[in-house]
């Protein structure tokens, strides 16, 4: 899903030809000097996760002459051109709304490094805010820490007085986290595209409750194969070593919401009291918001289910 697409033997020979011509270091990317921010440092991330340059050839300079010789330029330079791989956002010609983050990710796409399926998967779930909080369209919300608070959390609070080699050893400190987080979102949307499949099975299966034999994240999957007219009201599924009995939301926007709650009776009941109050042994905890509830075994979660059904 992510492989680079192979060029021609003539092509690459041309490229490493005409690199070796202009002198630009291979697998090079410059960036500016001085404080960082989310967009260049995941620009940077991105293009070392999918192993288009070096770690050790990145260099941090405003200087265009050392720009001018670098393979990649991300959030520097003035220039956006993809074909010369340059990808600075800062300019009055450019009028697009992306940062030096989602210029990167636009190239993998258009360069089919990447499939449209992760394109548009990353970037509701990293880039897009990337983006809008660097170029100011989306606000800090209080209390709400963001990938971008995270990696601004990076720089020193004395970058003001300190040296550029203080800079650059916080710069790659959050470089190696935004690798690390790159690679957990990878990880997981590779998983929840294995899951698709037997979750589509489910919905087929079965109608008001969809009964999962083992864990699974099914929520995305569930609406992306329209589940949003699926007439599930609940979801059965392991968890952990219980089973949960849980209500679908609406919309995947909605997370938070259900189709259907449970009793108001149960909610913020623990173990003996939602025992007493279901008659069932295995019970073991229902949140306040009645939107999930944690049984023993499969079939508490089963007569809890029907109990809530019956109810109609």
């Amino acid at each position: 899903m992510f492989q680079k697409p192979p060029k021609s033997d003539k092509i690459t020979c041309f490229i490493g030809v005409f690199m070796k011509t202009i002198g630009v270091l291979s697998r090079s990317c410059g960036v500016h000097s001085g404080e960082f921010h989310a967009d260049e440092v995941t620009a940077c991330a991105l293009l070392l996760h999918f192993n288009l340059i070096d770690l050790d050839k990145i260099i941090r300079t405003r200087e265009l002459g050392r720009l001018e010789s670098c393979d990649f330029v991300c959030d520097v330079g003035g220039e956006y051109d993809p074909k010369r791989r340059r990808f600075d956002h800062h300019q009055l010609e450019y009028k697009g709304e992306l940062s030096s983050a989602g210029m990167i990710w636009e190239y993998l796409r258009d360069q089919k490094i990447i499939s449209d399926i992760y394109y548009n998967y990353l970037n509701r779930t990293l880039i897009r805010g990337v983006d809008d909080i660097d170029n100011g369209r989306l606000q800090p919300i209080f209390g709400l820490c963001t990938f971008s608070s995270v990696i601004s959390a990076f720089v020193p609070a004395e970058h003001g007085v300190m040296g550029d080699s203080g800079l650059d050893d916080a710069f790659f400190e959050a470089l190696e986290f935004a690798r690390g987080h790159l690679a957990r979102i990878e990880k997981k949307f590779l998983y929840m595209q294995k899951c698709k499949e037997s979750v589509r099975g489910i919905m087929e299966q079965m109608k008001e409750c969809l009964v999962f034999e083992k864990a699974m994240p099914w929520l995305e999957a569930f609406f992306e194969l329209g589940g949003k007219d699926h007439p599930a009201e609940f979801i059965i599924m392991p968890s952990g070593n219980h089973w949960k009995l849980r209500g679908v939301p609406p919309s995947f926007e909605k997370q938070m919401d259900v189709r259907r709650p449970l009793p108001i009776e149960w909610a913020g009941l623990l173990q003996e009291d939602l025992r007493k109050e279901t008659g069932i042994d295995g019970a073991i905890f229902c949140h306040k918001g009645r939107f999930i509830s944690v049984w023993k075994t499969k079939e508490d979660a089963i007569r809890a289910l029907k109990m809530v059904l019956s109810k109609k």
